[in-house]
């Protein structure tokens, strides 16, 4: 997997991984000199023969070259591996509530590409690059062990490796149990509140680990609100909610499974004569509502990543704009609307516009009470712009008076 390729790149290029980030783009390579194949571990070199680091090369790949390590003469192999495992749960054990976290979260943790979900017993790992594909294996192995020394013992491992973004490296969308087959709905806790989570089935890796932390801050805004829950997903922030003293919770998402899921997770909790579920659209529920003259105390909206793509962002305002308009008029005088982007393209300042806009056409005044990000499991590593991703505000809505 080492070789003695070198990939040099052009005068003034590399910036990203100047600044600290891991990625090379096919544009910033003047060449790529001795033999290799895609997924090896190439040197990588300035313009005048500096040295940058190492790391693993696709030709199929726009981003031809992901860093693992700045210092060129490191051995990329096991005990490297290793290191890079352990520093990684260390951070989570200092961080967050390891009983379900993200482990390992790509650029962010030095290990490219990869994304590893701990579910209470169970590892979900989903691989979207070609030479981290070829590691995952030692890592998952490295990763046993080091969970092992703190007495947790990993009883399954599932494979979501089926995003699209894999054919972009070359690669087959594949899933499935690597090592014995097990039941993948998983029983995790998560602010006291407990959820079957499918790791075959469900979304992405089968649950939302990222906005732990944001469930838990609108926690405080619950007591005997009416509360309206849109792309709930499998029901997480409108359990919270119930949990949390509401006396009646609308959860709506356009997907069956979902709603199915977060019913049973009512159930779970004993909440199912507090929270309520259905399959709809959003959009054409949000209007629906407002035309029934309908008024809630709390709105959340989590919808998926509108823009998926730099292309894609100008739609996307669009439909950031058109909810966040609706959700506002859904509040009553001084109700509170939680409301964030997942998409990393959607900037910070972007979604914020929007939301100003959305306010500006509802004729609805803004008192921020607080902006947050993803839970620390997911780090940001700045440079690495790709994971800083979820934007996050609670607001108090106030009619124009």
């Amino acid at each position: 997997m080492h070789t003695s390729a070198i990939v040099t790149l052009k005068k003034g290029e590399g910036r990203t991984i100047k600044a600290g980030g891991a990625w090379i783009f096919d544009n910033e390579i003047a060449a790529v000199t001795g033999t290799f194949e895609d997924g090896d571990i190439v040197v990588v070199r300035d313009f005048d023969g500096y040295p940058m680091g190492r790391g693993f090369i696709n030709r199929r790949s726009k981003i031809r070259v992901r860093m693992m390590t700045r210092d060129i003469r490191q051995e990329i192999d096991a005990d490297f591996l290793r290191m890079r495992v352990r520093n990684a749960w260390d951070y989570r054990k200092k961080t967050v509530d390891t009983a379900s976290c993200r482990v390992i979260f790509g650029e962010a943790d030095f290990l490219p590409g990869l994304v590893v979900d701990k579910f209470s017993d169970v590892l979900v790992v989903e691989s979207l690059a070609l030479g981290i594909d070829r590691l995952k294996g030692v890592i998952l192995d490295a990763l046993k062990e080091v969970l092992a020394e703190d007495g947790i013992r990993i009883r399954g491992v599932y494979e979501r490796s089926d995003a699209k973004v894999r054919e972009q490296e070359g690669m087959e969308r594949v899933k499935g149990f690597l090592g014995p087959a097990f039941d993948p709905n998983v029983l995790i806790e998560e602010n006291g509140v407990r959820y079957l989570v499918d790791v075959e089935n469900g979304q992405k890796t089968g649950f939302f680990l990222d906005q732990k932390y944001n469930r838990q801050a609108i926690r405080r805004l619950c007591g005997g609100a009416r509360v309206l829950d849109c792309f709930t997903h499998t029901g997480s922030f409108a359990l919270n909610a119930a949990q949390a003293g509401a006396d009646h919770v609308l959860g709506v998402d356009a997907s069956l499974l979902g709603v199915e899921q977060a019913r049973k997770n009512a159930e779970l909790n004993g909440l199912s004569d507090r929270a309520e579920f259905v399959c709809r659209d959003v959009f054409d529920l949000l209007p629906q509502l407002e035309e029934a003259g309908e008024k809630f105390d709390l709105v959340i909206l989590d919808p998926p990543a509108f823009a998926k793509s730099r292309s894609s962002v100008k739609n996307a305002v669009k439909g950031y704009r058109e909810i966040n308009l609706r959700g506002m008029k859904l509040l009553k005088d001084g109700g509170y609307l939680a409301t964030c982007s997942c998409s990393h393209f959607m900037t910070y300042e972007l979604f914020t516009k929007t939301i100003q806009q959305a306010a500006r056409d509802a004729h609805r005044r803004l008192r921020q009470v607080e902006f947050r990000t993803q839970a620390p499991d997911h780090p940001i590593l700045w440079a690495a712009e790709e994971s800083y991703y979820l934007k996050f505000y609670i607001f108090q809505v106030c009619e124009e008076k």
